[in-house]
């Protein structure tokens, strides 16, 4: 497996972190580890090495997998012009 680090994000505190196995690509953000309140860049790579074992466990069981494309939104063409009626949740029920 690869890991890529990305850079620190003060804000929030994480990396942004990618993982590959042949095609499968997983990214997600690892909290970084800090010491004395500044930013631990030996300590944050133990622990993504710690996550990517877990990742890799993961890939292996299938339970991480290749995402799917999203589902390309209708072209402008495709919505009707015509607003749809509803039913009226608002009137109270007979």
């Amino acid at each position: 497996m690869q890991t890529e680090i990305g850079s620190y994000d003060p804000a929030t505190r994480q990396v942004p972190v990618s993982f590959t196995v042949g095609e499968l690509v997983h990214k997600r953000a690892v909290n970084a580890c800090l010491k004395n309140g500044e930013f631990d860049p030996a300590a944050t790579a133990d622990r993504v090495a710690q996550v990517a074992r877990g990742v890799a466990v993961k890939m292996d069981l299938g339970v991480i997998t290749e995402q799917p494309e999203p589902e390309a939104l209708p072209a402008a063409a495709e919505v009707p012009a015509e607003p749809v009626e509803t039913a009226d949740t608002t009137a109270p029920a007979e």
